[in-house]
This record gives C-alpha cells, structure tokens and sequence, in this order.
C-alpha cells in the first residue's frame, strides 16, 4: 500500500464516519473484506519461534496475541525502538520556543514593559513559563502519541469476531497477519504457519 493509502485507512479507523476506506486487496469468498490471517499455537515456545520466522519471512504488519509477557518477544518479532521520544523532544523544543517567542514578543513590542530593570525581551523572566510549556507540550505528546502509535482508541477489532480469539486471555498464543502487509500471500501464510506448528489457521474478515 501506498503512503497516503495507509494514512486513509488509519483515518477511516478512528473516524469512520467522516472517511471511507480505501478498497480492500484482498476479498474473502463471501465476498467481505480480509483483514488477515491468524493461527494459533499452544505453547510459549512454540508461539516464540513462529514469530521469529514471521520476521525472517520479511512480513511487517503482524502481532502476537498472548496472556501474558513473553519474554524476548520484542527480540523475537523484531520491533524497532518506539519513536515516542523523538515525538517528545520535538514537542519540548516546540513548547520552550513558543514560550519564548510568545513573552518575547509581547514584553518587546506588543506591550513593552520594564521588568526588574531588565531590557525590553530580556529572556531571564521568561524561564518558568518556557519550563511549564515545555512539560506540557510534552506530556499531550506522550499522550496523544501513545494512543496514535498504538492505533487507539479503537471500540472495535477484526479479531473481536474470531470465536477462538478469546483464548488468549486463558491458555492460547495467536500470531495475525494483516492483509495491508506488502507481502501478504493466503497460501504462502498458511503454509508458513503450518510450518511452525500453528493450528485452526483462519481467514478473519472485517466489516466495511
């Protein structure tokens, strides 16, 4: 998919009202749009080596589903660091400049003012408020990008409509593969999951 094909889909998630999808890649044969592929494995180690092939395979839109931390799994799966903290610092550089822009410009021009004997903008006055924004820009960030990065909020998922998918909550590991990815082949994943060991390998369907 495109660039701008993955930002409307991620658009039509949160705002379903307002954006239309793109048009599915792949359709199932009741005629419904494929989310992707999930199979299901019964072991932690099991789980843990299917993933590690999933990565070798060079797929890139997947999750594992498990009811509990595996560890290593970051490892596993081949997860790059999270760009949360770029997103902070941007937004602390953000917060301090606007700040200081913000005071300059009214104590220096708007409404001149003698502040402690100080020039007209003098920065020394403008510190705590440069601070406070600062932290603030910077905690809406963290905030709001967290929920960005982890696609929510999202009141309803494909994978909710799989029967077998609420297991994971009690004593089974799902792997999903997601029909956006580049490289999503039905045949090529069933065989693959068959390889590893994953069991009633599904189709799971989305509602347009």
């Amino acid at each position: 998919m495109s660039a701008l094909s993955n930002i409307t889909a991620a658009a039509a998630d949160y705002f379903p009202m307002l954006v239309r999808r793109p048009p599915p890649r792949f359709i199932s044969e009741s005629g419904k749009r494929v989310y992707g592929i999930v199979a299901e494995f019964s072991e932690t180690t099991k789980v843990y080596h299917a993933a590690e092939m999933v990565r070798d395979a060079g797929y890139k839109k997947w999750d594992v589903h498990s009811p509990f931390p595996v560890h290593g799994m970051e490892h596993a799966m081949g997860v790059k660091p999270t760009k949360l903290p770029l997103l902070a610092v941007g937004a602390a550089v953000g917060g301090l400049s606007f700040a200081a822009f913000l005071q300059w410009i009214t104590s220096a021009y708007l409404y001149p003012m003698v502040v402690q004997g100080k020039p007209y903008g003098a920065w020394e006055p403008f510190m705590p408020i440069m601070f406070e924004l600062s932290v603030l820009f910077t905690a809406f960030a963290c905030l709001f990008g967290m929920l960005a990065l982890n696609g929510l909020p999202r009141f309803h998922h494909p994978l909710f409509g799989h029967e077998r998918f609420y297991r994971i909550s009690n004593d089974r590991f799902m792997i999903a593969i997601e029909a956006e990815d580049p490289n999503f082949d039905p045949d090529q994943i069933r065989a693959l999951f068959e390889k590893a060991g994953g069991t009633d390998i599904t189709i799971i369907e989305d509602e347009d």
